[in-house]
């Protein structure tokens, strides 16, 4: 199993921050790779990524299932894919602190089958920066 978190201080306060965590619509573009996705219900949405990794290009789908909503601070979700052999999941917490919030991002994935043992060595060296990318990215997107 592959785990990344990254941190960041949001100088907005914690109901800002639910405000955009809370819809999946708006930072499902932010996440690197992304290509598009389709809601499903109002907790499911199919997501659909393409990417290159050391010159092998891949296409990659997955169900996302928003599976708690903790107003004002966390929500999380599960992972399942729909291309490939792996599972996981993730939350984005925010702690408001005087000033600013802080917010972290928690993505964890767990590749199976056949294509696990090839799949996990590229999930853990790419999860961190994929994680960091998106928390810093919505980050941004959040206090602009």
């Amino acid at each position: 199993m592959a785990q990344a978190s990254h941190s960041v201080q949001i100088p907005v306060s914690s109901d800002k921050v639910w405000d955009f965590v809370s819809n999946i619509e708006k930072w499902a573009t932010l996440v690197p790779a992304y290509k598009e996705h389709k809601d499903i219900d109002e907790s499911t949405s199919i997501w659909t990524f393409e990417g290159s990794f050391k010159g092998i290009s891949k296409t990659v789908e997955m169900e996302i299932k928003i599976v708690e909503f903790n107003e004002p601070s966390n929500i999380k979700f599960d992972i399942k894919g729909i291309s490939d052999n792996f599972s996981g999941g993730g939350e984005f917490k925010a702690e408001e602190t005087v000033g600013s919030t802080a917010m972290t991002g928690t993505i964890e994935v767990n590749a199976g089958g056949l294509s696990g043992a090839v799949l996990t060595p590229v999930i853990k060296m790419v999860l961190p920066k994929v994680t960091t990318r998106l928390t810093e990215k919505m980050a941004r997107t959040i206090q602009a």
